[in-house]
């Protein structure tokens, strides 16, 4: 089967969604939203308003600026996990330069060893990775170091800074110097394994975020592992595949990096008035007593 729908104008998607049940009563502001957001990118926001798929018939009373408002929230809740995760990286950066180097010395962390790697195979494919990395980084400290010295790749307090943190995780997954990882995890006062699991799937989130993908109810395909500790596991546990865990999870690392309360402020006053709805709390894994949860209280 071929696709072969045809391109359709602005102004027939206003009256597309209008024969679907839509309430559209500015005609002109909408048509506005929908030559800078587009019509594909919005369908995602649609979806939980339409009363059946099949027909993609909207629920009574719907109207554009409800899902506009959706739209603006999830991209409001990408930025506030976005500037968690950038401080979280920032750190998690520090962190793994500075022990990996005073043990292993300034370029131990691309020794290839099994002392030192689980898997010497990986690290190569890292390396090669992290090369690219260097060769497009326009950073001034990356030229100076390429003007100075022959090594190709820099020291590990330079090269993390150019690194992306899914590659940075993958450093630190395949670190068998238990010592090291032991010493960076004891900083956020977590299992060593259980932080190698957590970054993974915050370069997950991360990336999500910056393609503007939807996060709010999205069913997240790499789940982290639950702590076994008691304030992870309330009575009512939220799923671990939905964007509440990942707030959790962003909370409990801002107590170590920084003081997270601001950040978690911003949070409640962003989800509270949307969580007032059973059905739009479940959509994002939250339990009715979210802000209650030992973790985010």
């Amino acid at each position: 089967m071929k696709f072969n729908k045809p391109a359709t104008t602005f102004e027939e998607q206003i009256d597309l969604l209008e024969s679907r049940g839509v309430i559209i009563p500015d005609k002109k502001a909408a048509t506005h939203y929908l030559s800078h957001i587009n019509y594909y990118r919005l369908g995602a926001y649609w979806l939980p308003f339409e009363s059946d798929h099949h027909s993609h018939q909207f629920q009574a009373g719907v109207t554009f600026d409800h899902i506009l408002n959706l739209y603006v929230f999830d991209r409001e809740l990408r930025l506030l996990v976005l500037d968690a995760i950038e401080r979280i990286e920032v750190s998690f950066r520090t962190q793994w330069a500075y022990h990996i180097s005073h043990q292993y010395g300034p370029h131990g962390y691309l020794a290839n060893n099994k002392a030192l790697r689980k898997d010497e195979r990986r690290l190569l494919n890292d390396i090669k990775d992290l090369r690219q990395h260097v060769r497009r980084s326009d950073e001034v400290f990356i030229q100076h170091y390429g003007k100075i010295y022959d090594e190709e790749l820099p020291p590990a307090w330079v090269s993390c800074e150019v690194m992306s943190l899914g590659l940075l995780s993958r450093f630190y997954s395949n670190l068998r110097a238990y010592q090291v990882r032991r010493k960076i995890a004891e900083t956020y006062q977590f299992d060593e394994g259980f932080l190698e699991g957590f970054m993974e799937h915050l370069s997950y989130v991360r990336n999500v975020c910056a393609h503007h993908s939807r996060l709010w109810n999205r069913e997240l395909s790499i789940r982290p592992q639950r702590p076994r500790a008691l304030e992870w596991n309330p009575p009512v546990t939220p799923r671990n595949d939905r964007i509440f865990y990942i707030l959790l999870m962003l909370r409990y690392l801002l107590k170590t990096t920084n003081n997270g309360d601001s950040w978690c402020q911003k949070c409640n006053e962003l989800i509270e008035p949307l969580a007032q709805d059973g059905k739009w709390r479940a959509a994002m894994g939250m339990p009715e007593n979210w802000k209650e949860h030992p973790l985010w209280k």
